[in-house]
């Protein structure tokens, strides 16, 4: 299972409403264009937005692809209203918001 972990600022208040932009696109073909098998939102504090998907390859280079995408673009737009880059001054694509992951541990299975 391949995770991916995206940081940016949202607007205060604004959870409902990124929940719903969601909703309606994980309804389409968008998540399996992009490999999605789970998408999980956080909300920490007031304004920074926790966005993990998991998949069984990793997202990056379908989401590159699918940039101009319609559906990527009308879920994209809708976002703008509520969430915005992390360091706007650093944000070229998409892959700029992802953390690097730099430890995992996972439980044995026979434990």
């Amino acid at each position: 299972m391949h995770h991916a972990l995206i940081v940016a600022r949202m607007a205060p208040g604004s959870a409902p409403a990124i929940a719903d932009v969601f909703a309606a696109s994980d309804s389409g073909e968008l998540p399996h264009l992009v490999g999605v098998s789970r998408r999980s939102l956080f909300q920490f504090g007031d304004d920074v937005y926790l966005h993990l998907i998991e998949s069984e390859r990793d997202p990056a280079p379908a989401i590159a692809k699918l940039t101009g995408h319609p559906e990527f673009r009308d879920v994209s737009d809708r976002l703008a209203t509520y969430v915005s880059a992390y360091h706007p001054e650093t944000w070229r694509s998409p892959r700029d918001a992802m953390a690097q992951c730099f430890y995992r541990w996972e439980r044995d299975p026979a434990s």
